[in-house]
């Protein structure tokens, strides 16, 4: 019976897969390993010379496409050259072609003679006592149409060196009245540094020369020319093209179709195939022994210690998109990947709650800051008094000044309302002021002066509403209370670079440095300060703490109060009323 019992537990179904997965593991390492040398090595020599192919052809492509646009902006200089029709319209025509094209060096007009008759560079002073120019020579026009050059140091400005190809074409000119080579040299950087990039292997890398066996360009021709290093140079020119693999080196050949050139990929079939097969070797011998060794641990595991706390944690997340506000998480244990997945999750979930309780009340908070204003703004001490003061120029028949009056009101209490809206024009925002002092100052009997200086620019913007008004009452009431005469109140706008300022400054009584650092913290409860803290609220709840208002005062002397607005245009503002 106990022989039963323990066949019967040898039998149990993480065994039975424990055993079937090693069996599975050690025939296929068998079989790998029977068949791997041969087949492995025959694939790794084909991709080496498939890989060493493919980065000179995309190195011969890069030089086609190189040599392609040459001949485009060549082309284009020349029909230029034939439209325009002045020397100076050419010379505007070129310049705007080097200011638009970094990698174009320069641009030369020479005659049938060889004789410079213009030049066109950027910052470039041609020098005094010229040498014979590099970028020029008479085969470059024999041997074809838009002919390129071998790349050279370019010689014609002082302390200037590039390292350019040149390209050249020869056309008759009416405004030269001569048959003139025009030439234009463009900066081989590009190029060089594409060529520097390709590396085939570790140590593998590409190479440029011409049809006459000189090296173009080579990534270590530094070590070439001091004699450190040596290349084949006639031998791999005289090759078609196609890949050659030797002993030691696989050697791809590709001419290119636009230049007489050649790209030579040289790559190591020591890192490219010996190098791999041990390391394959090696990985799938570890392979195995690891396979073996935790075979027998892997479903038990994945069973205990994955699958049961992984399904809790699904069903956790769908008991928390059915009530993610009150939900409750408390984070399951398991191996240290799911635990770890479980205090994520029980993180995002306190986040996500914390950010809806701070959505409801940011929300809350913005439409009291409304009411709030409106009502601190439209209040009925305020309107009784504009009242007496109107009834008061009536009976003194007064009418102009009580029309006026009555018509500012008017405007004050139809842009306060605004449909409902707590975001309004910048240029609404400056009427609904103007209408305010000029109720103010009919009632305060003249006794300050005030005045706009706006910029043109800003009145299209979109801002909070009643927000310079309580500015502008806080400078009449606490600025100007003891100011017998002289009293000044100037209201700016202007753009900066990435802001709108709206800025109320007046000749006052100032304030201590006390005063400016509570005043917009105070708790509500006070006069003083409850207009400019319910500006300041309602436009960081709207934009961000880095929008608001900022305070400037000195004692005797006046204060000056800025309004900083992000740039909302009319398209900003109706997605925000949509929101709404």
């Amino acid at each position: 019976m106990k022989k039963k019992k323990m066949q019967k537990k040898k039998m149990s179904l993480s065994t039975f897969w424990m055993l079937l997965i090693s069996m599975l593991s050690i025939l296929l390492v068998g079989v790998c390993m029977i068949t791997f040398i041969h087949i492995y090595q025959n694939s790794l020599y084909q991709a080496a010379s498939i890989n060493s192919e493919q980065a000179v052809s995309q190195v011969v492509n890069t030089i086609g496409i190189y040599s392609d646009e040459m001949k485009q902006d060549i082309k284009y200089l020349e029909n230029e050259i034939k439209v325009c029709n002045t020397k100076e319209d050419i010379r505007k025509s070129f310049m705007s072609m080097l200011q638009m094209q970094n990698n174009l060096v320069s641009i030369m007009i020479y005659s049938k003679d060889g004789e410079l008759l213009n030049y066109y560079a950027i910052d470039q002073k041609l020098k005094k006592d010229q040498s014979k120019s590099l970028s020029y020579y008479p085969e470059m026009f024999s041997r074809g149409r838009y002919e390129i050059s071998a790349p050279h140091i370019q010689n014609l400005f002082e302390s200037y060196y590039p390292w350019v190809a040149t390209i050249g074409d020869s056309l008759n000119s009416s405004l030269y009245g001569e048959e003139v080579y025009l030439v234009m040299d463009v900066r081989f950087f590009s190029i060089l540094s594409y060529v520097d990039n390709v590396s085939i292997g570790q140590h593998g890398y590409c190479f440029v020369v011409n049809n006459n066996g000189d090296l173009v360009y080579h990534p270590q021709q530094q070590l070439i020319f001091a004699g450190l290093k040596e290349e084949e140079l006639h031998k791999l020119c005289a090759l078609k093209d196609g890949v050659y693999i030797q002993k030691d080196v696989i050697y791809s050949v590709k001419s290119s179709q636009e230049n007489p050139w050649k790209v030579v990929g040289v790559s190591y079939t020591n890192e490219l195939v010996q190098q791999k097969i041990w390391r394959a070797l090696k990985t799938i011998a570890i392979s195995a022994l690891m396979c073996m060794s935790i075979a027998w641990f892997i479903i038990q595991i994945f069973s205990n210690k994955v699958s049961k706390p992984v399904k809790q944690l699904v069903l956790d997340m769908k008991e928390f998109e059915k009530n993610a506000e009150y939900y409750r998480y408390e984070s399951i244990k398991g191996i240290d990947e799911v635990q770890m997945l479980s205090e994520s999750f029980a993180h995002m979930v306190l986040i996500i709650q914390q950010l809806m309780d701070k959505v409801k009340k940011e929300e809350i908070t913005l439409r009291k800051a409304e009411l709030k204003a409106l009502q601190t703004q439209i209040n009925p001490h305020f309107l009784y008094n504009t009242l007496d003061s109107i009834q008061w120029m009536c009976e003194r028949e007064d009418r102009e000044k009580a029309v006026e009056m009555v018509s500012a009101l008017a405007k004050f209490f139809r842009i306060s309302i605004s449909k409902g809206h707590e975001l309004i024009t910048i240029e609404n925002e400056i009427e609904h002021a103007k209408n305010y002092l000029i109720i103010q100052k009919f009632r305060y009997s003249n006794q300050f002066a005030f005045h706009f200086d706006i910029e043109e620019g800003v009145l299209s913007y979109y801002c909070n509403k009643i927000i310079l008004q309580p500015l502008i009452e806080n400078a009449i009431i606490h600025g100007m209370d003891a100011t017998i005469e002289d009293g000044e109140i100037t209201i700016r706008a202007k753009e900066t670079k990435d802001a709108i300022c709206l800025i109320v400054e007046d000749n006052g009584n100032g304030m201590t440095e006390e005063q400016l650092r509570n005043i917009l913290h105070c708790d509500g409860n006070k006069d003083y300060g409850i207009g400019l803290k319910n500006v300041n609220d309602r436009i960081q709840i709207y934009f961000g703490e880095q929008f608001g208002v900022f305070l400037e005062s000195e004692l005797d002397e006046g204060t000056k109060v800025t309004i900083r607005l992000p740039k909302i245009t009319q398209e900003d503002a109706r997605k925000i009323y949509l929101n709404e």
